[in-house]
């Protein structure tokens, strides 16, 4: 799935527009914001592998995991596994 459709699908779960200027790939505080509006937990590493990845869950949406792996920059994986969750919840509403 492409970062547009992405976006699209985490604004419909979070009932806002994304785009160019408005890019929680792109912006941590976006980021949080929609972490906290869909209500999502979410972790900087995966314990039980001991690796370092983004890990995020949406509450309320079973048991749905998102992991992303850190390149080289573990906010830009962070911030990416929140909006891949947020997608998964938008294909459902």
């Amino acid at each position: 799935m492409d970062d547009t459709r992405l976006l699209e699908l985490a604004g419909r779960a979070a009932g806002e527009n994304y785009g160019p200027d408005n890019n929680p790939l792109d912006r941590d505080d976006l980021a949080l914001r929609l972490a906290v509006k869909i209500g999502m937990e979410f972790a900087a590493d995966d314990e039980a592998t001991h690796c370092a990845f983004a890990y995020a869950r949406v509450r309320g949406a079973g048991d749905s995991h998102i992991f992303e792996p850190v390149v080289d920059d573990p906010c830009k994986a962070m911030r990416r596994a929140i909006v891949r969750a947020a997608a998964a919840l938008g294909v459902t509403s």
